[in-house]
């Protein structure tokens, strides 16, 4: 498979406008407070007739410091012992989500998100892993996709170790930037001597992956600043690299208003550290997945994309297309069946209806054939940037150019700029439309598709602009 990206400035500013990142469909946005107990349990007995493998995943929402740039569910605290009740309350979760899931189902992904998931101390994430394994089916021969997100101010040899043991086999590091004037502006002050100490245990303990996430448009970032940050990222060789565009929206994250906007690089200079990023993680032999994602070669998300099944879920870019996802603890989202649900985002209330033995789900999304049919399209596109006509015909019963046919005309416009090629029988994003895919898949998007006939500013703040 093609991994180049060819880039052009003028169509980059045309076409960058605010857009959903698609790791659902439809979006959250469109979740439902009526979505009752009743939808979740016949998508659970849906679930457990097809017997497909499981994903879990788990939201630690706790942070000890606050990063200025952050838009995560979190609770900021110095005081450790702020964990034990909603641990307790996660660790119920767990048992009655266990109750309604066939034993027999493995599971194949696993993942502790944040927040910062090692603000809990060792006695407790031990509990926590066991806890998980008592109730649900885990692999015990480390085949399964096991992973954590960590802070390397929270991480140590010792508790890296740990992780390992409890069966975790990938990483994803927190690095953000690596100039000492930029981790002050945004309050992750981290020194590169001990991001490299982390990475060193994270190798002695043979973890199968090590990801590594950056972020660029921070206060105080230069040309000259973030080309020094992806050499010393390429210097410490990690799997995968994630390069996110930070997203400044003082007005839905309160803690961003920490920022000084006057120190925010201009527009023109964020595509330009973009610019220079992808060439140097080119030209280091990176391949680019899709969107913000980079990876070696012979990294499974590389396989699974040339092979043509790379899937995308709540945690991005996977390769484990084909399980059921079930989240857990505050503000998590579920995809079970056709059906996404999501936990109370209040960290109290989740508690408070754990503690009466009720499960926290506050809305959720049964889709329609409708929204099958488009989440399949999508997903086609910004995973593999191709999409076989053909067989969206015969699995959907439809003829693609009636059914499509909005769709297509907004496409037009796009592929007289270059951005795609439409044939009868495929659609194939060229290497100068790739980093546009989100606004090529907002074409398909029933939700959304009059952000791009209508023009709508890009001061919409409903989603982050696509660049």
């Amino acid at each position: 498979m093609s991994c180049k990206i060819q880039w052009d400035g003028e169509l980059i500013q045309r076409y960058t406008i605010n857009g959903p990142r698609y790791t659902s469909y439809p979006t959250a946005i469109q979740f439902r407070e009526d979505f009752s107990q009743e939808d979740m349990l016949a998508a659970v007995s849906r679930s457990n007739a097809s017997a497909r493998p499981l994903s879990l995943y788990f939201h630690i929402p706790f942070c000890n410091t606050v990063c200025y740039y952050c838009a995560c569910n979190k609770v900021i605290t110095a005081n450790r012992r702020r964990a034990e009740p909603y641990l307790q309350q996660l660790m119920r979760e767990i048992e009655m989500q266990g109750q309604l899931y066939d034993n027999s189902r493995e599971v194949i992904q696993l993942h502790w998100g944040g927040g910062t998931p090692t603000f809990l101390d060792s006695s407790e994430m031990t509990l926590l892993m066991h806890k998980t394994g008592k109730h649900f089916n885990l692999r015990n021969d480390d085949t399964g996709e096991y992973s954590i997100e960590l802070d390397p101010r929270e991480s140590s040899p010792g508790s890296i170790a740990l992780l390992r043991g409890l069966g975790f086999n990938r990483i994803s590091l927190g690095v953000q930037d690596f100039d000492p004037a930029v981790q002050k502006a945004v309050n992750r002050v981290q020194s590169e001597e001990m991001v490299r100490g982390v990475v060193k245990a994270i190798r002695d303990n043979q973890f199968h992956g090590l990801s590594m996430d950056l972020i660029y448009g921070l206060p105080l970032q230069t040309l000259e600043t973030n080309r020094i940050t992806i050499e010393k990222t390429i210097d410490l060789n990690p799997d995968r690299i994630s390069l996110f565009n930070y997203a400044h929206l003082p007005q839905l994250f309160k803690v961003q208003k920490q920022i000084d906007e006057s120190q925010l690089p201009s527009a023109e200079v964020r595509l330009e550290i973009l610019q220079q990023s992808i060439e140097q993680l080119n030209n280091a032999g990176y391949q680019y997945i899709g969107m913000d994602h980079f990876a070696r070669p012979e990294d499974p998300l590389c396989q699974a994309q040339n092979n043509g099944e790379l899937q995308r879920n709540f945690q991005g870019y996977s390769t484990c297309g084909g399980t059921d996802m079930i989240a857990m603890g505050c503000s998590s989202i579920s995809k079970v069946d056709n059906t996404y649900f999501q936990n109370s985002k209040n960290i109290e209330t989740y508690q408070e209806h754990l503690a009466k033995g009720e499960l926290a789900i506050e809305r959720g999304y049964a889709l329609t054939d409708e929204d099958r049919l488009r989440r399949h399209v999508i997903t086609e596109l910004i995973c593999h940037f191709s999409l076989d006509i053909g067989k969206v015909e015969r699995k959907y019963g439809i003829v693609f150019a009636e059914h499509f046919s909005e769709s297509l005309a907004l496409l037009r416009g796009m592929e007289q700029d270059g951005l795609l090629e439409i044939r009868s029988e495929r659609i194939q994003v060229t290497d100068k439309g790739r980093l546009l895919i989100r606004t090529i898949c907002m074409a398909f998007d029933s939700y959304n598709m009059n952000r791009l006939s209508e023009q709508v500013p890009t001061k919409d703040t409903i989603y982050s602009k696509i660049i």
